[in-house]
């Protein structure tokens, strides 16, 4: 109970944000020895310097971390350090994760398959029946869904969820001692006493202010494999939410609709622009992410032999070669080409069925 006090003090230290938490703890590897260091090893620490080291070591209003400890244990609420199993592992490569989130809920978060489903909370009866088919066309695939709670597609796909067995977790934009909107209290609890959950950085006792919707979004994109956009306008929330999906190197996918629909202008954008997969059905949604199922993994796509190989082509492969997988980056740093031709190179390989595409633009031999 001491090392979490800690973890909750150190997240109230001014100045002392989620970048310099991570260096602190990874130099001294737990909260309690970061607050009985001395200053002058914390200021000594790159990043850190005196003026930190001052206001970790006048720190003590631990009133407020114990009052916040009280809550979490009364509504049964784990807090979670980055540090800890637990914590969606999947952030921990983004560079803004929090430090601490809050989780009520059954569901792991570090879930095989994980897929961000979001969408205009004012949706077409289009954007609700393409989620409902899709969702309980994964229903046999345990893929977790996670989304915001919101209105509109939010709601939908978490309901749907629940219909369908799967489990599901929305991201809230407020402390867990209350639900925006109150219209969902009955189906967040329903979420967090089943094999869902609610998942937070908020402390209780913060209001569901429009600031915090922009931080929530850069969860529900960093703890997922992919990002599948439903229905959005071209200034919608979602938007925002793909682009961090975008910048986390995850993939984004986005329904698209006719170009006269206002609620598709968001989705179709991002088609238009290469910053979307256009998303058709299921089955091509878990062919694009690698979530083959056991019957596709026993019948393999056979490799083309005897293909000649351009010299691009030949050093992509010979870097697939030595790693199970690499990243798309990785392979635009070794080969020195420029980021079109190993696009064009992986492209030639992908239709030769030689490489496979992964999530998180991941690429390995087919």
């Amino acid at each position: 109970m001491t090392e979490l006090l800690y973890q909750l003090a150190l997240s109230q230290i001014p100045q002392i944000g989620v970048v310099q938490t991570k260096i602190l703890v990874q130099h001294f590897g737990e909260a309690t020895a970061i607050f009985k260091a001395k200053k002058h090893q914390l200021e000594s620490i790159e990043g850190i310097g005196a003026v930190r080291a001052s206001a970790i070591r006048s720190f003590n209003d631990f009133g407020v971390a114990e009052k916040e400890l009280q809550f979490l244990e009364q509504y049964k609420i784990k807090p979670l350090f980055l540090t800890d199993a637990a914590y969606p592992q999947r952030m921990l490569h983004c560079t803004d994760a929090p430090s601490l989130l809050f989780y009520r809920g059954n569901a792991d978060l570090n879930n095989s398959k994980i897929l961000a489903i979001i969408g205009t909370r004012t949706n077409t009866e289009y954007g609700k029946k393409c989620t409902e088919q899709l969702i309980a066309d994964l229903a046999a695939h345990g893929v977790l869904i996670v989304s915001g709670l919101a209105f509109g597609i939010d709601a939908i796909a978490h309901k749907a969820a629940l219909k369908n067995g799967l489990p599901t977790v929305g991201v809230v934009g407020h402390g867990l001692d209350k639900i925006y909107p109150h219209q969902h209290n009955a189906l967040a609890r329903e979420m967090a006493l089943g094999d869902g959950g609610l998942l937070s950085e908020f402390w209780s006792g913060t209001k569901p202010d429009k600031h915090n919707f922009p931080l929530r979004n850069r969860i529900v994109a960093g703890m997922s494999d992919a990002t599948l956009v439903i229905e959005t306008d071209i200034r919608g929330g979602s938007m925002i939410t793909a682009q961090l999906a975008d910048g986390y190197n995850r993939d984004v996918l986005a329904l698209p609709g006719r170009t006269t629909d206002v609620k598709s202008r968001g989705c179709n954008h991002l088609i238009q622009q290469n910053r979307a997969t256009m998303f058709t059905d299921a089955e091509q949604l878990m062919t694009t992410l690698g979530w083959q199922t056991e019957q596709q993994k026993a019948k393999p796509a056979q490799r083309v032999l005897f293909i000649e190989l351009t010299p691009e082509e030949q050093t992509v492969v010979a870097m697939l070669q030595q790693k199970d997988s690499v990243h798309i980056d990785e392979i635009n740093l070794r080969s020195g080409f420029s980021s079109s031709t190993t696009a064009a190179a992986i492209l030639n390989l992908e239709l030769a069925n030689v490489v496979q595409s992964l999530p998180g633009k991941m690429y390995k031999l087919a």
